[in-house]
C-alpha cells in the first residue's frame, strides 16, 4: 500500500502526449490553445471614444470657451470625422472614432445642447478625457493570450477580434467508462431486491464532461472470459479506461487480473486513503492509461476527482495551485490514512472558504453526495483536526 503523495506522483508521471487539432471558434472553450493569440492590429485599432457626448479641442475650453455650436455628428462604425471649424463641436457616440481636430470628449450629462449648440454645465474637464487611445491596450504583433492556456470566454473574444475562426487546440481526451458486476441492472430497469441500479459510471461520465470529455459507457458481467474479450476490444481505441468495481480482493473482483493478461502493467493497487484505498491504477506502455477504481460510489467519484484530475491536467499541461478551505469545526479520525472527506464549501465574513463537513454513512452512501460539494484531504499521522485548519480541497460542483 502506497501513500497519497506517491499515488499522485506516480499518476502524473503517466501524463500523455496529445496532438493539437483545429476546432471552429464556437468549440473552442475550455479546451487548451496551442498556438498564441496575437493583436493583428493595435488594440483598440484608432482613438475611440468612450462616452455620449461632443468631441471638441481643449485649447477652446481652455481659451474660456463654454459654448460650442455643433458641427456634425459621429457615430459608432462610421467613417472618422473632421472638426475643422475652430470654437465647435462635434456631437459623438460611444465607439466612434474621436474626430480629427479634437482631443477631449464631455459626457452629455456634463453639458445641455439648446438650438444646435452644446452649453456646458461644469467648470472643469481634462484634456484627453474620454478617450481610449490607439494602442493602449496591445500593439500590433504583441501576445495576447498565451499557448497553454485554458480558452475562456475572454479568449473567445479576443480571438474573434483578431479574426480567428478556428483555433488550434490540445485534442480532447478519449475515455471509456467501465462498469462490471452482476447486481448491476441498467437505469431503465426495475432491480430485484439482490440487484441495483447502474450509477458510478453516470457519476463519472458527468465529472469527465465538467472537463469537457464526452466518455462513452459500458457494462460487464462477473464473467472472466467476457471482461477479457471486453478489455481486449477497448484497450487500444482509448486514451484512457476508467473501471469501477471489482478491483478489491473478492472472490469475483476479476479485473486486476484480466488486466495483467492485456498486458497492462500495474503500477500500485492499494493506497493509504479513505475511501478508496483498493484503487488499481496502470497503464500499457506508450499507450491506454487505466484507472480502475472501487465500486463503492464515493469511492469510484473522489478517485476519479483526485487522481484522474491530477492526471487530466498534468496531461494538459495546466498547472493549477489546489485550492484550500478551512474546516468550520473540528473533525476526529483515527486510522492512519489520508482522509477524503466530503464538505460543503461557503465563504466566510472575512473572505476565507469554509468546509463544513458532511458525513454520511460511509463509502457506499451515494446520496450523501447530493448534500456536499467537494472533497477535503485530511492528512494521514494525526487523529484531531481543529476548526480553522486549511486543507487541500477538490470541488466536484
Amino acid at each position: 500500500m502506497i501513500s497519497v503523495e506517491e499515488a499522485l506522483k506516480i499518476v502524473r508521471q503517466q501524463a500523455i502526449e496529445l496532438p493539437a487539432v483545429e476546432v471552429p471558434l464556437a468549440e473552442a472553450n475550455q479546451k487548451i490553445l496551442r498556438e498564441p493569440l496575437r493583436a493583428d492590429r493595435d488594440f483598440p485599432p484608432f482613438d475611440r471614444v468612450t462616452m455620449d457626448g461632443i468631441a471638441l479641442s481643449f485649447a477652446d475650453f481652455a481659451a474660456g470657451k463654454r459654448s460650442f455650436p455643433i458641427a456634425g455628428v459621429g457615430a459608432a462604425g462610421a467613417p472618422q470625422q473632421e472638426l475643422t471649424r475652430q470654437g465647435h463641436c462635434i456631437e459623438i457616440m460611444t465607439g466612434a472614432m474621436l474626430p480629427a481636430g479634437t482631443d477631449t470628449v464631455v459626457r452629455y450629462e456634463d453639458l445641455e445642447i439648446r438650438d444646435q449648440e452644446a452649453h456646458l454645465t461644469i467648470d472643469k474637464i481634462k484634456k484627453g478625457q474620454n478617450i481610449h487611445r490607439r494602442g493602449e491596450d496591445r500593439q500590433r504583433g504583441d501576445v495576447i493570450v498565451p499557448a497553454g492556456r485554458k480558452i475562456a470566454p475572454g479568449e473567445i473574444g479576443v480571438a474573434a477580434t483578431v479574426g480567428r475562426a478556428s483555433l488550434p487546440v490540445t485534442r480532447p481526451i478519449t475515455a471509456l467508462i467501465l462498469s462490471s458486476g452482476d447486481e448491476l441492472v441498467a437505469v431503465e430497469e426495475k432491480p430485484l431486491p439482490h440487484q441495483i441500479r447502474q450509477s458510478n459510471v453516470f457519476s463519472i461520465q458527468a465529472l469527465l464532461q465538467r472537463w469537457g470529455i464526452r466518455a462513452q459507457i459500458m457494462h460487464m458481467p462477473d464473467d472472466p472470459a467476457t471482461i477479457k474479450k471486453v478489455l481486449q476490444e477497448q484497450l487500444p481505441n482509448y486514451d484512457v479506461l476508467l473501471l469501477s468495481g471489482g478491483v478489491s480482493k473478492g472472490k469475483f473482483d476479476y479485473i486486476p487480473d484480466a488486466l495483467d493478461a492485456m498486458g497492462v502493467k500495474r503500477l500500485f493497487h492499494r493506497v493509504a486513503q479513505r475511501p478508496g484505498k483498493p484503487f488499481w491504477f496502470g497503464h500499457i506502455p506508450g499507450g491506454t492509461v487505466v484507472f480502475a477504481l472501487p465500486g463503492n460510489p464515493v469511492s469510484s467519484l473522489a478517485c476519479t476527482r483526485v487522481y484522474f484530475g491530477e492526471w487530466l491536467e498534468t496531461s494538459l499541461g495546466i498547472s493549477e495551485e489546489k485550492p484550500r478551505a478551512q474546516l468550520s469545526r473540528e473533525v476526529s479520525f483515527r486510522p492512519d490514512l489520508n482522509y477524503f472527506i466530503q464538505v460543503k464549501l461557503r465563504s466566510a465574513a472575512d473572505g476565507n472558504l469554509l468546509a463544513d463537513p458532511v458525513e454520511g454513512h460511509g463509502s457506499g452512501d451515494l446520496a450523501n453526495l447530493v448534500d456536499a460539494d467537494a472533497f477535503l484531504m485530511l492528512p494521514r499521522g494525526k487523529d484531531h483536526f481543529a476548526a480553522g485548519e486549511a486543507y487541500p480541497v477538490w470541488s466536484f460542483r
